[in-house]
């Protein structure tokens, strides 16, 4: 089963996360998600493309915790190179300007595939935040490219407190675009898709190509994939896994602000 819907209509392509209850990413998900790149960059009818959430209010709450808690080594590891190091290349080789539209929480890995994009769009209620520090891993990639947005010490902030933070922060600090009504941000992100296929592709390419070199962390990722496996090894992390997973069976993570939202578990 896909739990990724893609179409491309008036030249932009539509890539909608659909795997409730809150877009967990298991490895097939990612490689389909690594496909549909593939073929939105391929096409020549495709000048845009758009990633957005068919869930309310969740965008996605990031990795499997059923494969990172529970996983093999190299399960682990090929998850991380697929959602860390190929998505990387995907957006850095897309050679068409790629849109965000985040609809509600965006967390851990989710903020991994939300940050991929050129440019995010945010509903008001939309939430953000790094937690992987309160279950003992590491968001280790996003310390390559986070303090160039916001600032070293507002990065660490962030990454080390682990703490939710709201959409128009977001945007004050320069990791969001603009803060829309919620129920146009997909609409918001499909009329700014629709004004960059407006432009001449070919120039389009060619200056997107020049910003990407421009601004290119990729030589960062690979440490972050062994940063992360590495604190997976821990009794930290394997006794921080475990009480979230208690925590999710017990249903008693809704109102933990420190389990809420870390890693998604997929619908079984």
């Amino acid at each position: 089963m896909s739990y990724i819907q893609y179409r491309v209509e008036n030249h932009v392509a539509r890539i909608v996360l659909n795997h409730a209850p809150a877009n967990a990413l298991s490895l097939p998900m990612v490689e389909n998600l690594l496909a549909h790149l593939a073929e939105a960059r391929a096409d020549d009818d495709v000048r845009a493309v758009v990633l957005e959430s068919a869930i309310a209010r969740r965008f996605s709450a990031g990795l499997d915790i059923n494969i990172i808690s529970g996983g093999h080594g190299e399960s682990i590891h090929a998850l991380l190179r697929k959602h860390y190091v190929e998505l990387s290349e995907a957006q850095y080789h897309l050679g068409k300007p790629s849109i965000a539209a985040v609809n509600g929480a965006a967390r851990a890995g989710g903020m991994t595939l939300a940050i991929s994009n050129d440019v995010l769009i945010a509903g008001k209620s939309a939430t953000f935040g790094y937690p992987e520090i309160d279950v003992g891993l590491i968001p280790a990639i996003h310390f390559g490219h986070l303090h160039r947005i916001v600032g070293k010490h507002r990065a660490f902030e962030l990454l080390f407190t682990g703490r939710t933070f709201s959409a128009q922060e977001a945007c004050d600090l320069g990791l969001v675009s603009r803060v829309v009504d919620d129920d146009k941000v997909v609409d918001a992100a499909l009329e700014l898709a629709h004004a960059f296929a407006e432009k001449p592709p070919g120039i389009m390419k060619l200056a997107r190509n020049a910003f990407m070199r421009a601004t290119d962390t990729r030589s960062e990722i690979s440490h972050a994939v062994e940063s992360f496996c590495s604190a997976i090894n821990t009794d930290e992390a394997r006794a921080g896994l475990a009480a979230f997973l208690d925590r999710k069976a017990g249903n008693s993570t809704a109102d933990d602000p420190r389990f809420n939202a870390v890693v998604a578990s997929s619908s079984r």
